[in-house]
């Protein structure tokens, strides 16, 4: 496995006979290494030759998740892996979910009608009840008003129109068209202060409206929840008045039920209604079990027939992406497949052939190509994050060097220069490895998409806590407190009347501390200058390192590609100009490390030599490219026929055009914008790595006030409350802040100068992956 370039990919062509073609096109993807191009891009899906097939597979996986619906509905579990069953042609298949499906529409369809005839009879229950009990308490009030109200009110033969409703209520005697009348339902409990609003409005007072809360829950056969409903009783006068209360009624999804005034014929209704109620109840629940058991003899098949369908569906959607020849009966297909898997696919096809008894063998056979080939890296578990990053920005040119083997160790180290804190790394080691260790029972689980990113970078984590425990060791903080680790220290107290050895009075007496910051700088008062010159200094010689081992990458690129104008014409001039500046600049910071020796800043010589390289980068490579290009085309040289594709890849940042299509006023305006990027990138592309002091600053100073403000200060009252509190907002203050907001805010800031200052220098991006047909690419939300 070559992680630095990507695989070499040659195009191939397929024939193969009309019947071994769905058998050759289902063992490649089992094999997954061929990457097929779409022969039919100009077509429609419609128009396709295997659209049929493609429609019923559709079909299918309508059904399929019809069943997972309604299996998740029941509350039951589909099995998760596939059962050993024997296998079952697609045609069969197709017959069994149509039967399946047929049979549950019926029985969701006759459990729909028990449930609303049951509920209808559960809400007339609940109605005679309640609605029996407003009835008896109204006879009874007019019982005891009938003398009074005889006396008094009804001597006046017109006091039908006169009288109020609620005395019209009270009269006793039978109804009759122009006397007091009932209408009794039940309604949703949210809908039933407005529906009472309503009724008053549109009799204009004239009803008297009493409800009850219902006793019971009602199951809305809709949404499969449970309503509370409330019971009401409207008494009205005419026929006028009724059929608004029905209208309304109707409008509110209020169900209205007749209530007998007659008692005895009340109770042997109720009891006519509960005898069928738990007749019913018996019914649901045999309907129920019925359904459950049909649901569980689909579910225990689920997940296999889901990954026969979604196999099949993207067979004939790879062989829509052939072609027939013009006999009509073989389909020829074409895409690229690495040099290493011929052999296999090869192997495969003969397989196909053979089990198809087929008379005929595929063909299969190397063809040239005019686009680029696709750029495919076989990567592990533990580079696979890696190549991910740098893929984020741009996959790389086919063959181009791939900046992912640079990555495994830069990003992580640039991460814990920012992050330098080894009690802060130990936590996130912790983390890394409790992730690891679940990696087999993680990697078969659905996760969220935050929790899927961070098991999906694991290996990621595991080297960024590493390096920030090293980087940690070297600043020697552990969560900002300074330890004698590596031994004592180096300075001592200057006699024995110093009081304060932190802040004054200390003399080197012994050589310099072993292994990363002398402890005793911490709480010094020149522990910030000194701290800030460290890493300010140290950030600059990493900056300047990386961004030469771009452009050295560039020099590998240039060779690998026989491209000898970008290695005369860039890489020189670009190591000169960057060094003459920065690296000169790298190299006085050493010198003044190991020695203490003050050097000349500069040198007039290398001054020149930066200016020179300006024109240098700008000016030889357009115009070679345009005496080349008018030698080629003026007769002076003449190449074979065949190799006009090797003279474009000989050229560099030709990025294979056409020979026609030379501009030399486009090329010009290319490499100045080139050339003008680099200069003005060297100066600020060196300033962006400064971020590496002042993250790293920010991180040790902020690590410092949570701990000395908060829990030093805490600890300095004799009260556990306090104390305890103190812990809490500490330990709070370190997970989310520390551990979370500040990794996340190094590693966004490692990616930029990875992306940005680090991969501009050699790494153009602009390729395309290497997608291979494979069942094992196929996800569940193809369905």
């Amino acid at each position: 496995m070559d992680l630095m370039r990507s695989e070499k990919m040659t195009f191939v062509q397929l024939i193969m006979p009309a019947e071994s073609a769905r058998r050759a096109i289902s063992y490649l993807g089992e094999l997954g290494l061929l990457q097929f191009r779409d022969l039919n891009a100009d077509k429609s899906p419609f128009q396709r030759t295997f659209v049929n097939q493609v429609k019923r597979c559709g079909e299918m996986s309508r059904k399929l998740r019809f069943f997972k619906e309604q299996i998740n509905k029941a509350g039951l579990l589909s099995s998760v892996h596939p059962v050993s069953a024997p296998d079952v042609e697609l045609e069969e298949l197709e017959m069994q979910l149509a039967e399946h499906e047929h049979e549950l529409i019926e029985m969701n369809s006759n459990s729909g009608k028990l449930q609303q005839t049951y509920n209808e009879l559960l809400e007339f229950k609940m109605v005679l009840q309640k609605a029996g009990g407003f009835l008896v308490s109204s006879n009874g009030h007019a019982m005891a008003e009938e003398t009074e109200l005889n006396e008094n009110v009804f001597s006046n033969e017109d006091y039908v129109e006169t009288s109020s409703l609620l005395e019209q209520e009270i009269r006793p005697g039978p109804s009759n068209q122009s006397g007091l009348r009932f209408i009794s339902g039940i309604i949703c409990k949210s809908k039933a202060l407005r529906f009472e609003r309503m009724l008053f409005r549109a009799t204009r007072g004239n009803m008297l409206f009493n409800q009850a809360p219902a006793d019971e829950e009602i199951l809305d056969p809709v949404t499969a929840e449970m309503v509370e409903k409330t019971i009401f009783v409207v008494f009205f006068s005419g026929e006028q008045a009724r059929t608004k209360i029905l209208k309304i009624c109707e409008a509110f999804g209020a169900n209205c039920y007749p209530v007998p005034e007659d008692i005895t014929k009340q109770r042997q209704i109720i009891r006519e209604v509960l005898s069928r109620l738990s007749e019913l109840e018996a019914t649901l629940d045999a309907g129920i079990r019925h359904r459950d058991k049909a649901l569980s003899s689909v579910g225990y098949h689920l997940t296999k027939w889901m990954s026969m369908v979604r196999r099949e569906k993207a067979i004939y959607d790879t062989l829509n992406m052939l072609n027939f020849d013009v006999t009509k009966k073989c389909l020829v297909g074409e895409g690229w497949c690495p040099i290493f898997a011929k052999a296999q696919i090869q192997e495969a096809l003969q397989r196909a052939t053979f089990d198809s008894n087929s008379q005929v063998g595929i063909i299969f056979h190397v063809m040239d190509a005019v686009e680029s080939p696709p750029t495919y890296f076989r990567t592990n578990c533990f580079t696979n994050a890696f190549q991910e990053i740098v893929d984020a920005y741009g996959v790389a040119r086919y063959q181009e060097a791939n900046p992912a083997v640079y990555t495994v160790i830069t990003f992580p180290f640039l991460f814990a220069v920012m992050f330098g804190d080894w009690g802060h790394g130990i936590c996130l080691l912790l983390g890394a490895l409790v992730l690891i260790a679940r990696e087999r029972k993680l990697s078969t689980q659905k996760l969220g998409s935050f929790m899927e990113m961070l098991f999906g970078g694991r290996y990621v984590l595991l080297l960024m806590s590493l390096f920030s425990i090293y980087c940690g060791l070297i600043y020697n903080e552990f969560f900002s407190v300074p330890y004698h680790i590596f031994g004592g220290s180096a300075y001592k107290c200057r006699d024995a009347t110093c009081s304060d050895a932190h802040t004054a009075g200390l003399v080197k007496y012994q050589d310099p501390y072993p292994f990363g910051v002398d402890p005793s700088w911490r709480g010094s008062r020149t522990e910030l200058p000194f701290l800030n010159s460290l890493k300010m200094k140290m950030s600059i010689l990493l900056g300047v390192t990386q961004m030469n081992l771009g452009i050295i990458i560039s020099y590998f690129n240039a060779h690998f590609f026989a491209s000898s104008l970008d290695i005369r014409y860039q890489f020189v001039p670009q190591v000169i100009f960057l060094n003459s500046l920065f690296g000169y600049l790298s190299l006085l910071i050493i010198i003044k490390w190991c020695t203490g020796s003050q050097a000349d800043l500069y040198h007039i010589i290398l001054l020149l030599l930066a200016i020179i390289a300006v024109p240098w980068m700008l000016f030889p490579k357009p115009f070679i490219l345009k005496k080349l290009h008018t030698e080629r085309f003026q007769g002076r040289t003449y190449g074979m026929l065949g190799t006009s594709e090797m003279d474009l890849e000989v050229e560099p940042d030709s990025a294979r055009q056409h020979h026609e299509d030379f501009n030399f006023s486009e090329v010009f305006v290319h490499q100045m914008i080139h050339s003008i990027e680099f200069v003005l990138g060297a100066v600020s592309n060196t300033a962006s790595y400064l971020r590496l002091w002042a993250l790293s600053l920010a991180h040790s100073e902020l690590s410092t006030v949570f701990y000395e403000k908060v829990l030093l200060l805490a600890w300095g009252y004799d009260n556990l409350v306090i104390r305890l509190v103190g812990l809490a907002v500490f330990a709070f203050a370190t997970a989310f802040i520390l551990l979370m907001m500040e990794t996340l805010s190094a590693f966004l800031h490692a990616l930029r100068l990875h992306w940005v200052e680090f991969q501009n220098k050699f790494y153009y991006g602009d390729g395309y992956k290497f997608r291979p047909f494979s069942f094992a690419a196929i996800n569940e939300d193809d369905d």
